[in-house]
């Protein structure tokens, strides 16, 4: 049976506080590059401030974190050539998504956030997030019972693989493809993930393994991941595009 609400004693339309975690641990060597994606520049800034400014926008927000590895050496000359008051760093970086955020949780819950507090997790290689579309999410979710994330219908044919040969179509109503933030309540989060992280990609696969479904925002084909070396020419072609428009 599907969930939808968790804590039926909390309401939806509360004015509870609202929280970003954005992890930013990984090496992100499909970029191409000898340095860490996150501080690759994109235009005249590092990727990752294009990230942390999007939501430095939101007035509504309590506090972020920033999720950074234990050896991470760059952050802290990134941070004061870009201050971002709105975010503490936490080096407790793991090994892998899941380990990042359930870290970073339990920093933020070291900033005064509880568990019924929403948390947007966002990665930190979506740069290209606006304020609009983190504010649609916001809107969104703060009325429901579970909490959702932005996601983009699918717009190509689906083919399924076998030893590389195509060997069926996949019918693609109906599929999403899955995007951040992803905003849930942070004691539900913390639950979901300590339950079975390990086989999970993103928060919502977590919420639903525990029995939730959650809320599909409609997002933007913009708002994709920077991974490869291409990735990084095309989202400095959409930033330049915002700024002359």
């Amino acid at each position: 049976m599907i969930r939808t609400t968790w804590l039926m004693t909390l309401n939806p339309l509360s004015d509870d506080r609202i929280f970003a975690l954005i992890p930013c641990a990984g090496k992100g060597n499909r970029a191409g590059a000898s340095v860490p994606k996150q501080y690759q520049l994109i235009g005249d800034v590092p990727l990752v401030v294009h990230t942390l400014r999007a939501f430095a926008a939101i007035p509504r927000l309590t506090h972020g974190v920033l999720v950074v590895a234990p050896d991470d050496q760059q952050i802290q000359d990134l941070m004061s050539a870009h201050p971002q008051p709105l975010f503490s760093v936490a080096h407790v970086g793991g090994a892998s998504r899941a380990d990042s955020v359930l870290a970073g949780l339990s920093a933020l819950v070291e900033h005064g956030a509880c568990s019924r507090d929403w948390v947007m997790v966002h990665d930190a290689a979506r740069c290209l997030v606006t304020p609009t579309q983190i504010n649609l999410l916001i809107d969104a979710c703060q009325a429901d019972g579970v909490g959702g994330l932005l996601a983009f219908p699918v717009p190509d044919t689906l083919k399924q693989e076998t030893a590389g040969r195509a060997s069926a179509t996949i019918n693609r109503e109906s599929k999403w493809l899955a995007q951040t933030p992803q905003m849930f309540r942070l004691g539900a989060l913390t639950e979901a993930l300590s339950n079975g992280h390990e086989s999970v990609t993103d928060e919502a696969s977590a919420m639903e393994a525990m029995g939730f479904a959650p809320l599909l925002v409609a997002g933007s084909s913009h708002n994709f991941k920077v991974t490869y070396p291409e990735d990084f020419v095309l989202a400095q072609a959409v930033l330049k595009l915002r700024a002359e428009s």
